[in-house]
């Protein structure tokens, strides 16, 4: 079924029946009446993607993440997926693959074929954000601000998260933690390096360790703890943190009795297979991160801008892998 025909049945020229189907120019509502009765008839379906060139849209937002297998993202899609369909928008994911030098001509990419552009947890640099915002096409970052910057911005607090994780171990008794870094371009992983910087007011000694974001960057860490009076350590995420603790099963290191272990994100990938137990954590909600986003985005497609930064706050989940230094627990039975 064609436009052509739809115009043959009600009567009317092509160009008419594109009017009336893609709302950019007024038409006689009698002449209306006619295509739509025709549309019903004939059971037309228009083509989305052409409207919306015709409307000078692409009716799609495009979003860049840093790493589709890592689990933290599908959550965030998810949701901004959501919204989209609302508004009548499809949905475009690039991968950068950790990659920050990818990450300009990607973004440029999505913008040439998208309405807008969710950069998630983005790591290029300073310049070449502001260079994005300098050509015009709606954008949103997604855990990651910048200051100075007028690009929309929602994130989690990770510096409030952390600092959750650091009055916690404190209670608990800990005083010499190591802290397993994540990416180094990434700036949630600087935020929270940034409250740990501030942990001698809990009375903590915390030594950052290089690592990474996934679980066998976890396991690897451990070789490069320091050798004595680590009581606990905080991990880049919940991935890392798993990867951590095999390390400490196969050195004969018991979690928690001999080790703390916290992560971040709450990912749900949070039981331990020989042990059964379950990490504690701190966790940010990712749908609704995903919703204020995307809302954002389709704010600044539409109207003006909201360049207000938003926080969205983190809770401590506290669970079994974080206990007093020195305690001994009765061994799980599964």
């Amino acid at each position: 079924m064609t436009i052509r025909e739809v115009g043959a049945a009600a009567g009317v020229s092509t160009s008419t029946v594109s009017r009336v189907l893609n709302g950019t120019a007024k038409v006689d509502p009698s002449l209306v009446q006619r295509v739509h009765d025709a549309v019903a008839d004939l059971g037309y379906r228009p083509n989305a993607a052409a409207q919306g060139l015709a409307r000078g849209e692409a009716g799609a937002i495009g979003v860049l993440v840093p790493d589709l297998a890592n689990p933290y993202f599908p959550d965030i899609l998810k949701a901004v997926s959501s919204v989209a369909r609302t508004h009548g928008r499809r949905v475009m994911i690039m991968e950068s693959d950790e990659n920050a030098a990818s990450e300009y001509e990607y973004a440029q990419d999505l913008m040439r074929c998208c309405d807008g552009v969710l950069l998630c947890s983005t790591r290029m640099d300073r310049a070449s954000l502001v260079d994005l915002t300098l050509q015009g096409s709606p954008m949103v970052m997604v855990n990651r601000m910048v200051p100075g910057l007028s690009t929309p911005s929602v994130s989690v607090d990770f510096y409030g998260g952390m600092t959750l994780v650091c009055g916690h171990l404190a209670q608990l008794g800990h005083r010499r933690v190591a802290y397993l870094s994540g990416p180094e371009a990434s700036w949630a992983n600087a935020e929270r390096v940034r409250a740990f910087a501030a942990a001698a007011a809990f009375g903590l000694d915390i030594t950052v360790v290089p690592c990474g974001s996934t679980t066998r960057h976890g396991y690897e860490a451990i070789a490069s703890l320091p050798d004595a009076g680590i009581t606990a350590i905080v991990a880049y995420n919940d991935l890392v943190a798993l990867g951590a603790m095999a390390g400490f099963e196969e050195r004969g290191v018991r979690v928690p009795d001999d080790m703390s272990v916290i992560g971040c994100d709450n990912l749900s990938l949070d039981r331990m297979p020989s042990s059964g137990r379950l990490l504690t954590t701190v966790s940010g909600p990712r749908d609704q991160l995903g919703r204020q986003a995307a809302e954002r985005l389709e704010l600044f497609m539409t109207s003006e801008p909201d360049s207000e930064p938003l926080l969205i706050p983190m809770e401590l989940v506290i669970r079994d892998t974080s206990v007093p230094p020195g305690t001994t627990r009765p061994s799980h039975t599964p």
